[in-house]
């Protein structure tokens, strides 16, 4: 199951031995950052085990392969890449295809941050030097919040709904960022085509007035309005966050393309933006092994400014 929808390098992220030892990080499992339909939303929050190496900054692991989210993928491993320069990792399970769709997964996203900018001081995090890392949905999900965040309701009873849901930096591998124009120009990618066999977030829906029964939007240019909210590189502003892409150059699922094209909207607005190559790579593999470093790095930059 997981296979289907998690790359390969995320995949084996996800599923590494979670016996840190003894100087490996302090997870704490299954802290409930919002509801919805009657179920809780979680998230696992990995600490440094010594406080006084903890860093005071944030990163956000979107829990996300495919839009398909679970406990299970839960990127343990990976965390303490971070934990171990003194992060606090906060992997976020948001709500899974196929009962979920992109726009309600966003709204998770949304929801997540600003839980976490919430709970800055019990988290020892500065609420304005969070980053955000995943990778193909996870990617997809993190650039979005970098470049459409939302501002808080300063009127909202509830005091997470008060903070934005912005973020200070982005890191991701292979990411889609344009589903209207998707490996090449005017080719729509709505679950269809490259990316048929991920249909269900794309099943966008609303309620039927008369009987108040979920309906399947199925009208082509409503789709494409909804595909071009839900795409990151029609958000960039000069206020997006610094973000970092590692991609495959022969990636056949998340043509590189979809990179390409967000980078030259960053570059145009003049937001400080990588892209790294990965020559002869495909969604996922070997090539990446090395790559969270990198993102490390990137944090390291422009959440700590070395």
């Amino acid at each position: 199951m997981l296979s289907r929808f998690l790359p390969a390098a995320l995949a084996a992220l996800a599923l590494a031995p979670t016996a840190f030892g003894q100087d490996g990080p302090v997870r704490t499992e299954d802290v409930i950052y919002g509801r919805k339909y009657g179920l809780a939303m979680t998230m696992d929050v990995f600490a440094p085990k010594d406080k006084d190496k903890a860093n005071g900054r944030g990163v956000i692991w979107c829990v996300s392969g495919g839009w398909f989210s679970s406990k299970e993928t839960v990127p343990a491993a990976g965390a303490r890449v971070f934990t171990d320069r003194g992060y606090t990792v906060f992997a976020v399970i948001h709500g899974s295809q196929p009962k979920f769709t992109i726009p309600e997964v966003l709204d998770d996203m949304h929801r997540a941050v600003r839980f976490i900018k919430a709970n800055a001081k019990k988290y020892n995090v500065d609420p304005d030097k969070l980053g955000i890392a995943g990778g193909s949905a996870g990617g997809h999900l993190s650039l979005m919040q970098g470049c459409a965040p939302k501002e808080g309701d300063p009127k909202a009873l509830d005091a997470v709904e008060r903070q934005s849901s912005k973020v200070a930096a982005v890191a991701c591998f292979f990411p889609p960022t344009d589903f209207l124009n998707y490996g090449k120009e005017g080719n729509v990618a709505l679950g269809e085509g490259t990316l048929k066999n991920f249909r269900p977030p794309f099943d966008f829906w609303e309620r039927e007035k008369e009987t108040n029964k979920l309906v399947v939007i199925a009208d082509r240019e409503r789709r494409k309005a909804i595909a071009k909210q839900i795409s990151p590189v029609y958000h960039v502003t000069k206020d997006s966050a610094p973000a970092l892409i590692v991609h495959g150059d022969a990636d056949t699922l998340v043509p590189i393309q979809q990179a390409e094209l967000i980078i030259a909207k960053l570059n145009e607005n003049k937001v400080p933006c990588v892209l790294e190559v990965r020559k002869g790579a495909g969604h996922g593999g070997p090539a990446f092994a090395n790559d969270v470093k990198g993102f490390a790095d990137w944090f390291d930059k422009h959440l700590l400014g070395k």
